[in-house]
């Protein structure tokens, strides 16, 4: 029986490094994406204030709420999708903390 250590260690290496350059894109993906919601919705509120729209800001919350329940949801199946190595996930939550 041959056991091929380098072998492990660079399957190893291969998934730290692709979760590592995951978890950092994610990251920045999230941070990019709120920044847009953020303004968007700072608009929204801006243009209600000047009187050029009303807002209906129960079914805005509302809106929110069910978005949110829906990353959520889909966070949880790309999960269940991705690799279950330990290498993968160690290097996924290094590159989340950096991002």
């Amino acid at each position: 029986m041959d056991f091929n250590v380098s072998g492990m260690f660079g399957d190893m290496g291969v998934g730290a490094l692709v979760g590592f350059i995951t978890g950092y894109a994610l990251k920045k993906l999230m941070k990019l994406a709120m920044a847009i919601i953020g303004a968007y919705v700072l608009s929204l509120f801006y243009l209600q204030q000047k009187g050029v729209i009303t807002i209906n800001t129960d079914k805005l919350f509302n809106l929110t709420g069910s978005i949110t329940q829906q990353v959520v949801s889909l966070s949880q199946k790309v999960v269940g999708i991705l690799p279950g190595t330990s290498a993968f996930v160690a290097g996924f939550y290094i590159g989340f903390k950096k991002g």
